[in-house]
């Protein structure tokens, strides 16, 4: 048998949490002696204590832990609560740095506003070009809900070319449009590849459609360094450029991927905005 501080000490936890489990009827002492109400514990019931602070650990309320073990979960059954604890904190660790990435990217473009020289900014036409490409839904066009639905659509797309051994004529270009009776604000997203004339939408599989995208007769452009999660800045110094100069734009920007390495924050993508005439 252990003294209350002995246990706790073996258990790595302090004398009074083991007063409040035994208060909480989680983990009554082995025995009480009726005098001077010292509690005694076996060694056995480190492992009830194990399996109390491990389900603390996941997130579960005491009332709940209580209700677990009076179910007699097993090491396994814990240990898959571990993996989905896991997984829900691997999400919110990841949410929350995308969340800060964009509080990051806000602050940028507040430090840099009216930075940009003109001369970055280029307006020219952009031809027409054929495209093999892949489409998926956004709930905004903020570059937290862009990016996890052009990423999968990029991927799927240069996998399927990659297996019909087909070669683009041309970097990636992305292009956006509102979503039809999607959301207010949700966004239709095009991941596209340029193909040759050969290239038909069935040697790609399902889902693929080949299209004629449109040339554009002006289009103020601008060359973005950096991952897309950072474009910000960069995208609205394009805006006040185009109003100051008495521009309107026609649309969303596209977006040209000239050079996209594995290290995100070297991809180089221009940004290419339709005027109205």
């Amino acid at each position: 048998m252990f003294s209350i501080g002995d246990f706790a000490k073996h258990g790595r936890v302090s004398v009074r949490m083991l007063r409040h489990y035994d208060a909480l009827g989680l983990l009554r002492p082995a025995r009480v002696d009726p005098v001077t109400g010292y509690r005694s514990y076996e060694a056995g019931q480190l492992a009830r204590l194990n399996r109390v602070i491990a389900l603390k650990e996941l997130g579960f309320s005491l009332e709940q832990v209580g209700t677990i073990l009076d179910a007699k979960v097993s090491a396994e059954e814990l240990r898959g609560m571990l993996r989905l604890r896991r997984a829900e904190l691997e999400t919110a660790a990841a949410e929350a740095a995308a969340r800060l990435t964009q509080v990051e990217t806000r602050l940028r473009s507040i430090e840099n506003e009216g930075t940009m020289s003109t001369e970055e900014i280029v307006v020219k036409s952009l031809p027409p070009v054929r495209l093999a490409e892949l489409t998926g839904v956004a709930a905004s066009y903020a570059p937290q809900d862009i990016g996890p639905v052009i990423g999968p659509l990029y991927e799927d797309l240069c996998s399927r070319i990659e297996r019909a051994g087909v070669v683009p004529t041309g970097p990636g270009l992305a292009h956006y449009e509102p979503a039809p009776g999607g959301e207010p604000g949700s966004v239709l997203v095009h991941a596209g590849l340029p193909v040759a004339a050969a290239v038909r939408a069935e040697d790609l599989g399902g889902g693929v459609r080949i299209v004629e995208l449109p040339g554009v007769e002006r289009a103020a452009t601008v060359v973005h360094r950096g991952s897309m999660d950072g474009v910000l800045p960069t995208a609205q110094a394009l805006a006040r450029w185009i109003d100051a100069n008495g521009h309107r734009s026609s649309g969303y920007a596209r977006e040209l991927n000239l050079d996209c390495p594995e290290d995100r924050d070297r991809w180089v993508t221009e940004l290419q905005e339709p005027l109205l005439p």
